[in-house]
């Protein structure tokens, strides 16, 4: 049996546009009869139910997630949404958004739309990432577009022990090492020379930053590999994050092991539109150009 609608929205609330687009929202929904779930600090204030974004329970209520912002906002969204099979719908109303559907001005009639059940879920692979010391982990977390581990004291080199599939791989002094989904390939990846990859594949990045060898070259792995990654002599404090927040420390006598995250991000597809068209427009759109 499908879970009635229920739309939870995750706003960016820093952003004023934002904040501009909320009470238009609420009225619109109100009108529409499409139940709307706002987080429960500013949920008294528009009159309508609240969610608590730290507690499954809540969050269990939603049907959809509504994010409104850019790509940040979704990747914050999905940590708490993706375990519980929550699809994310994400409405741009920031710059690049590689990961939105819809932008500001098509809100109202994708909500018609969602409403009526006129769209496809389309399915994105995620890292899981546990750390290790002995046979004690110490942590776990999930992301959607990358982990990054880089020293605390980003003025020194991060020496890293790379192993891919219990086979050692080359390793190279650099500032940091990302491991990026194909989603991801669009992010600091690619920012830091790896290659754009469809996010159909899967696949993981592993992509060195500013690395002090010529050899080291970003590389694409079958995701079902797993990847073990160690510290090496001289020890520097790493810190691993997880799309964007930084979820643990890597210590001397720990490991890292990124692989295949059992639970996958759902997406909300309205109007598919071409890969290929749609990265090339944010990519050029991001630099103030246009596809001709």
């Amino acid at each position: 049996m499908e879970k009635e609608l229920q739309i939870g929205v995750f706003p960016n609330l820093p952003k004023e546009k934002v904040r501009a687009w909320l009470p238009r929202l609420v009225e619109f929904c109100r009108e529409e009869e499409i139940p709307l779930v706002f987080p429960q600090e500013i949920a008294g204030s528009f009159g309508v139910p609240g969610y608590d974004q730290e507690d499954p329970a809540s969050l269990s209520q939603l049907s959809l997630a509504l994010t409104l912002g850019g790509d940040g906002t979704i990747l914050r969204a999905a940590r708490y949404v993706t375990p519980l099979n929550i699809p994310l719908l994400g409405v741009n109303m920031g710059k690049l958004g590689f990961l939105t559907e819809v932008e500001a001005k098509d809100l109202f009639p994708t909500l018609l739309k969602v409403k009526k059940g006129a769209y496809t879920l389309e399915k994105r692979n995620m890292l899981q990432l546990t750390v290790w010391q002995g046979e004690k982990m110490t942590c776990k977390a999930h992301a959607l577009n990358d982990m990054v581990l880089e020293s605390s004291d980003r003025s020194r080199l991060t020496r890293l022990s790379l192993k891919v599939a219990g086979e050692p791989t080359a390793n190279a002094p650099s500032d940091g090492l990302i491991i990026a989904t194909a989603t991801g390939s669009t992010a600091y990846s690619l920012s830091a020379g790896g290659p754009v990859v469809h996010p159909s594949l899967q696949v993981s990045i592993i992509t060195p930053i500013c690395p002090h060898a010529l050899h080291a070259r970003p590389l694409v792995i079958p995701m079902e590999h797993p990847i073990e990654i160690t510290p090496r002599p001289p020890y520097e404090t790493i810190l691993i994050s997880a799309d964007g927040m930084t979820v643990s420390n890597l210590a001397w006598n720990q490991r890292a092991l990124i692989e295949k995250s059992p639970n996958d991000a759902r997406f909300v597809r309205i109007n598919p539109l071409s890969y290929y068209t749609t990265w090339q427009d944010r990519m050029l759109k991001n630099e103030g150009q246009t596809i001709l």
